[in-house]
């Protein structure tokens, strides 16, 4: 569902992304994992289209995320990692205008908000400015605003950052039935926790180049290590070790 095919960006001499060569099935839950600074958020801004790779490409359903970005935005529902809303809009309104935009229907883009709205705990809060939404009010809108167009796939940046324990869990599970109604989900976190109990396989970059991908038992057996995720990240990432 998703292919990176030797995806890579340079600014100047230095290598934010080195070539990454990468494959996520569908319905999978794939964890896109590295210390701060490592090409992760570089690394979804291409998948976005927002940035141009300096080489290679990736595909999302076989269209080219650069030159086919809008049919990849028609199929992808996307978190970034602060979302950004326009203050003096209600909730309800951002995601009616986000449904809208999608094609729905004014009958339709309301309906789907409501339930949306209310599946995140949201809709005593719908006729509030998004200027007053906390940080974990922002990121639920956020997450309903890419789930309203029911989308194949979802790309996420610390899709529960700011959450309560309640709320994460909720969040989680509901990630969980996304993929197994065919969605495919890609989910940058450094919530190592989270990551081994969602994610079928994860992919670990350091320094733009990515060190290590597949399920925690294969990697496990890459490293010759039981240790747990956070074991094995903090192994590969260690900046004392050769680069």
């Amino acid at each position: 569902m998703i292919s990176f095919e030797g995806l890579s960006k340079q600014y100047g001499t230095f290598e934010a992304v080195k070539p990454l060569t990468l494959q996520v099935g569908k319905g999978e839950v794939f964890g896109f994992l590295g210390p701060n600074g490592a090409g992760k958020t570089t690394t979804i801004r291409m998948l976005m289209g927002i940035l141009v790779p300096s080489a290679g490409r990736v595909l999302v359903d076989g269209l080219d995320c650069h030159r086919d970005g809008a049919a990849v935005k028609r199929k992808v529902g996307y978190l970034p990692d602060n979302p950004v809303f326009y203050d003096y809009l209600r909730g309800r309104e951002i995601l009616q205008f986000v449904a809208e935009m999608h094609g729905f229907s004014r009958a339709e883009a309301a309906a789907r908000a409501a339930r949306l709205l209310t599946e995140f705990g949201l809709d005593e809060a719908s006729e509030d400015f998004a200027v007053n939404y906390s940080l974990g009010m922002k990121k639920k809108l956020g997450l309903a605003c890419a789930l309203i167009h029911d989308p194949a796939v979802l790309i996420l940046d610390e899709p529960i950052n700011g959450l309560d324990p309640r709320a994460s869990r909720d969040v989680q599970e509901r990630l969980l039935r996304c993929a197994a109604a065919g969605a495919t989900i890609f989910v940058s976190t450094h919530l190592l926790d989270m990551a081994q109990k969602l994610c079928s396989r994860v992919a670990i970059i350091h320094r733009g180049a990515l060190v290590a991908t597949g399920s925690l038992d294969e990697i496990r057996q890459q490293l010759s290590s039981d240790g747990s995720l956070e074991e094995l990240f903090l192994q590969l990432t260690d900046e004392t070790s050769p680069a």
